[in-house]
Parts: structure tokens; sequence; C-alpha cells
């Protein structure tokens, strides 16, 4: 699979069963080559216009699976939430 196809996937939470987003970008480690974890941006700021602030850093043990369309994880977003850089 590439990254690409991961990009249009919906990330969903199976503990909540509620959707996070769309996989943004994934965090390799430069020496083994493998996908450390998947990055989901965080909820917008007030009303969407101030962009967002918080983005979801999920490791790649937490995926349950990846179907077609969604990849489903489990995961307490508290734990998984970090702020941008």
């Amino acid at each position: 699979m590439r990254i690409c196809e991961l990009r249009q996937k919906e990330v969903i939470n199976t503990c909540t069963c509620r959707s996070l987003g769309c996989v943004c970008d994934v965090d390799i480690d430069i020496c083994t080559g493998f996908v450390k974890a998947i990055i989901v941006p965080g909820p917008a700021k007030i009303c969407c216009f101030l962009g967002r602030d918080t983005e979801y850093i999920i490791p790649w043990e937490c995926i349950c699976q990846i179907g077609a369309d969604i990849i489903l994880v489990e995961i307490e977003e508290e734990k998984c939430r970090k702020k941008c850089e």
C-alpha cells in the first residue's frame, strides 16, 4: 500500500465509534523503513476559521484493520492528541 492510498482513507475510532478524520501524514522510522504512526488533523478551532492546533498521532500498533475506504483504530483519543509544531 502506498502513502497516497492511506491519505484517502477515513480513520474511525472503534472505542468511541467516532470519525477522527482522514490521514494527512505518516511517521516513518528512517532506520527500518517501517511506518511508526499515522497522523490525522485534530478538530478545527472556533467555527473552522482559525485552523487547527492539534493532531492525532496514532501508533501503527493501534490500527485494527485497513479497509477499502476506512481505517479502524482502537485508541484513547486523549492519549494520542498532540499539539502541532
